[in-house]
């Protein structure tokens, strides 16, 4: 699955190119044609700072501007990863501060048997359930606001 929000520029003067000669069978051509490509990019990590270099090789087809644009595909790959894992990184972060959907972590109780409502993050309670029920939360906005409003 492909995120498109995640937008992949390189910036070109921080690409490097060398070319060389493919080794392996290849017939006339295999000693005298430079066909391979190398690309290095000076990679800065935009949110840390911290510099890195990324080198790709490609040395899949004979021709060399074929091999240059499979390069730079697989330099894109490399650079949307990076991007792909700080994102669920981050994602990662807020699912590990939430709270878990268990008992005991509720923020309000409602005993009808007693006709009690109670805020356990204030200790706000009230006896009017009805009202409650109805939406009429206002002393219970008022008393988290109150005790949330100095820190």
């Amino acid at each position: 699955m492909v995120d498109d929000t995640i937008e992949i520029t390189l910036d070109p003067a921080r690409i490097s190119w060398d070319t060389f000669r493919s080794g392996g069978a290849g017939g006339q051509n295999v000693n005298k044609v430079e066909s391979g490509v190398r690309v290095r990019y000076q990679y800065k990590d935009p949110y840390t700072g911290e510099e890195e270099e990324i080198l790709v090789e490609n040395t899949e087809t004979r021709d060399q501007p074929k091999n240059r644009e499979n390069a730079l595909r697989n330099l894109r790959s490399i650079l949307y990863n990076k991007e792909l894992e700080h994102r669920r990184e981050e994602q990662r972060k807020v699912e590990d501060s939430k709270k878990k959907i268990e008992w005991g972590s509720q923020i309000r109780s409602y005993v009808f048997d007693d006709r009690r409502v109670k805020d356990h993050r204030t200790n706000h309670q009230t006896s009017d359930v009805g009202g409650v029920m109805d939406g009429d939360l206002d002393d219970f906005i008022k008393a988290y606001l109150m005790e949330f409003a100095e820190s």
